[in-house]
């Protein structure tokens, strides 16, 4: 059996202490991909793409199992990035507010020794409050969450703005989803437990 280094393909803290909760040793590294979607890329299609595209892009030295990951918001059927400004993020979730908003978050993992590469995609969906604009401005003032796709953090104060949350792992909606990275580390052999 192949003793294999745990990477991570991103400078992201949040999928760093995502991946913290699972107590397994890790390194990160920084994925020299492109992430400009394509013209006419579906948000499952989008996710899938980077998410393999970063696994892949991290420069190695030792055989390793690489988890790229990458999300996006989608509202009303267009996809929404990071707001990067209090307007934007304002903006954001004004239109958020009263909405079911659909999340897609690619995860991929890559062996570097069988040169394999395995790719999932979970879907969260959100449900949210109807908000004032006060609200809004509140919540983005307290919590600025300006490089959050979707424009709240839901481990933190953004839980207020929800209605409800409906999907399969809590931590898809942060950019991880470990329950699906559990199977798919097990697959190669990678126990966590």
């Amino acid at each position: 059996m192949q003793n294999y280094q745990l990477v991570l393909a991103s400078t992201s803290p949040y999928r760093r202490q995502l991946l913290n909760k699972l107590a397994v040793e890790f390194e990160t590294a920084s994925p020299g991909f492109d992430e400009t979607p394509l013209d006419n890329e579906s948000p499952i299609e989008l996710v899938t793409r980077l998410a393999k595209g970063k696994a892949q892009s991290c420069p190695l030295t030792k055989p390793s199992l690489v988890i790229g990951s990458d999300q996006v918001c989608v509202i009303n059927g267009k996809i929404i990035g990071k707001p990067h400004t209090r307007e934007k993020a304002i903006e954001q979730l004004t239109q958020q507010s009263g909405q079911s908003i659909q999340f897609y978050t690619g995860l991929a993992l890559y062996n570097s020794h069988t040169n394999e590469t395995e790719v999932k995609v979970d879907t969260f969906t959100v449900h949210f409050r109807q908000l004032t604009a006060k609200q809004i401005a509140n919540y983005v003032d307290k919590e600025e969450p300006f490089f959050c796709a979707g424009s709240f953090k839901s481990e933190g104060l953004g839980i207020a703005l929800f209605e409800r949350l409906e999907g399969k792992d809590p931590n898809t909606l942060v950019g991880l989803p470990l329950i699906d990275l559990i199977d798919m580390l097990e697959a190669q052999g990678f126990e966590v437990l």
